[in-house]
């Protein structure tokens, strides 16, 4: 075998490489959410997000709610029997508002029970999402966030303050219009999640939540913390399953050249001291 046909295997397996491995993966994260599904007789929805090098070159992709993710949970909701409970695992910086919204009514209107999983966390979307279920079971550590609509660049909120403090005769026409889209957005946001939580909480509740996190009160990255929560009315327990962690590590980070987090992966008990 010449030297030339070496190189060229040798570009073949570099190019494969990440497939395979992808493939691998993939099957992991099947295996174990159907040991999930089999532990909890349920169906188990994974909606997580995180920067992963997919591509042969290594690109990471940031990923948000949008409307292929809408397209698949759709369709795992349809071909879910009524009455089978819901699992759907959250890990989320939010993403497209009509995507979010169209899952959160999908799993509003399920029959089963409805579970949402947060890991880490699960923002914007990702919260109105969480107001579908039954159940929001969260890492003690894990955060929600606000969900108050963006125009643009800008928090609806803020385009909306300009009018209160500036003359009419002082503002341009633009932002007179985005301010008129902001009040929309804001009102449509509101009953979306009136509608949503009305079917798991009380009307005063559902109205309440909608205030506190669609009015922009706090900055869209707010985190909202499990205590908070719980203080807010929101139906939030802390016990995640260990299965629930395992399958977050099958969904790894992009890598970069030098680990930033470093440690041994196994609990630590406390030990006794040894007599001197």
């Amino acid at each position: 075998m010449d030297f030339i046909n070496i190189i060229w295997i040798f570009v073949l397996i570099i190019s494969l490489t990440p497939m395979v491995k992808q493939k691998v993966m993939d099957s992991s994260r099947l295996r174990l959410m159907r040991k999930l599904e089999e532990k909890r007789g349920s169906r188990v929805i994974a909606l997580i997000h995180r920067q992963e090098s997919m591509s042969i070159l290594g690109f990471p992709i940031a990923r948000y709610i949008d409307i292929q993710d809408s397209e698949q949970v759709l369709r795992a909701i349809k071909l879910t029997n009524p009455k089978i409970p819901i699992d759907i695992i959250l890990h989320t910086p939010g993403g497209l508002v009509l995507a979010s919204e169209q899952i959160a009514h999908a799993l509003s209107k399920h029959k089963g029970k409805v579970t949402v999983f947060v890991p880490h966390y699960a923002m914007s979307g990702g919260t109105m999402i969480a107001l579908a279920a039954d159940t929001i079971i969260m890492d003690e550590n894990a955060v929600l966030g606000p969900v108050d609509p963006q125009v643009g660049n800008f928090p609806a909120v803020s385009i909306l303050k300009v009018l209160e403090d500036k003359p009419a005769k002082d503002i341009d026409d633009e932002t007179m219009i985005l301010a008129d889209i902001s009040w929309k957005a804001i009102r449509q946001v509101k009953n979306t999640i009136k509608q949503i939580a009305c079917c798991q909480y009380s009307d005063d509740i559902a109205n309440d939540l909608a205030e506190k996190i669609a009015s922009g009160r706090w900055t869209h990255d707010y985190p909202i913390s499990f205590e908070e929560a719980k203080e807010m009315g929101l139906k939030v327990t802390d016990k995640v399953p260990e299965e629930i962690y395992q399958l977050m590590n099958l969904y790894p980070q992009a890598r970069t050249r030098r680990p930033s987090v470093e440690y041994i992966p196994i609990p630590y008990e406390k030990r006794p001291k040894e007599p001197k």
